[in-house]
């Protein structure tokens, strides 16, 4: 029997059914690569007066220095309208702006346009999040990335996907995968099936199309072994949320050749000293694969590098930046060189057990989950879980009813 074609295989969007449009911070400055200048910004802000606030703010129709909005779920950010703030910074959190690239953000709700307060009520110890990349004909790069801090969902171009946490509650409870799934899975291939387990799968097999992340599904449970061992490995080094780092193996370590410069203007690849050219600044050795490495048709490290150099508009608030390089990006710059250098040696795998899916069988195809009684998947599941079990302040400290 042939396994499952590309049209026949199921939709992410109904194997892991609860999914949450992008973050719309609506203003640029309460997000940045390091945690001081958020800090040095917010200080620039609540020292201005109204009139010099209200500009640095940039108000949108969402905020102002007027609006009156909840704190976020788990962060004790204040919510009194933004013209009478003088308190200190909201601590700043880490967040994934698009693909790979961890930065700080201000959890501040009164600075954020549309902050989605169903995924911070779920962030935390014990969550992932899945986020499809937007789809860019011909681009060879990966469908869906992991992460296990707060993505913002942001896709470098091409039609933004979505966020789809790995549980609907707090502390890993509750898988976020169409009721039975699991159970359908584990029946099929003769072994328990559980939400990580699904996640690893889908990272190792993801499909982009036009009509959304498809992912095939084999009930070959040699296969079903080698796609999760597979999907492990590249969660690893997509999402670190316990600190590790990537490790090439000695020789092919990319070190610092010559000092990176205090605010860079230009990035550049040497592809014959496999080199990353950071005006004199240079790393080596890159290897062109990592270089290379795109997501939605945008090379990763290009775009990463890219938004570290950028100046700000002068007398904006996104102008306070670092006066030098800081050593942590560095470290940063290094570990991403390393982890998209991985990443990239383990695509044959997964060209291989593509190619294995497509002639293997039996599949598990969009019929056969209808036939299980898995899908159509009930309204109930695309919705957030009721998972509010304590108070939520609310507009001037007023408890949040929800």
């Amino acid at each position: 029997m042939p396994g499952v074609t590309h049209d026949e295989a199921p939709l992410l969007a109904d194997l892991m059914p609860w999914s949450v449009a992008p973050l719309r911070p609506g203003r640029g400055w309460p997000m940045g690569p390091d945690a001081a200048s958020l800090r040095a910004r917010w200080a620039a802000f609540v020292r201005a007066g109204t009139a010099e606030r209200e500009k640095l703010l940039s108000p949108s129709r969402s905020r102002t220095l007027h609006t009156a909005v909840a704190q976020l779920p788990g962060h004790p950010g204040g919510t009194v309208p933004l013209a009478a703030e003088s308190g200190p910074c909201p601590e700043p959190v880490r967040v994934l702006h698009g693909p790979f690239d961890e930065q700080w953000l201000i959890p501040d709700h009164r600075l954020i346009d549309t902050a989605r307060p169903e995924l911070w009520r779920v962030a935390g110890e014990g969550q992932l999040f899945l986020v499809e990349q937007g789809h860019v004909t011909g681009s060879t790069g990966p469908a869906v990335l992991a992460s296990a801090v707060l993505p913002d969902g942001r896709s470098p171009a091409g039609r933004p996907g979505r966020i789809r946490p790995l549980f609907r509650r707090p502390g890993g409870d509750e898988p976020n995968a169409a009721p039975g799934l699991l159970a359908h899975l584990s029946t099929a291939l003769g072994t328990d099936v559980g939400a990580g387990d699904l996640l690893a799968w889908t990272l190792a097999v993801a499909q982009a199309s036009p009509a959304g992340c498809r992912v095939p599904l084999t009930s070959d449970a040699g296969l079903w072994a080698l796609g999760t061992e597979l999907g492990r490995r590249m969660l690893a080094l997509q999402a670190r949320g316990d600190g590790a780092r990537p490790k090439l193996p000695g020789g092919r370590r990319p070190y610092v050749r010559a000092p990176l410069p205090a605010r860079p203007a230009e990035v550049a690849y040497d592809a014959e000293e496999e080199a990353l050219c950071v005006d004199a600044g240079r790393i080596s050795p890159v290897p062109r694969e990592a270089w290379d490495f795109e997501v939605s048709g945008v090379r990763v490290l290009e775009l990463w590098c890219a938004r570290r150099t950028e100046t700000g508009e002068a007398g904006s608030l996104e102008a306070i930046r670092p006066k030098e390089w800081p050593q942590t990006w560095t470290s940063e710059l290094l570990e991403l060189i390393t982890a998209l250098a991985l990443l990239a040696e383990l695509r044959p795998l997964q060209e291989e057990l593509a190619r294995s899916l497509t002639s293997a069988g039996p599949g598990i195809s969009t019929d056969v989950l209808h036939r299980a009684g898995v899908l159509p998947v009930p309204e109930a599941a695309r919705r957030p879980a009721s998972v509010l079990d304590h108070h939520e302040e609310g507009p001037g400290g007023q408890f949040a009813l929800i």
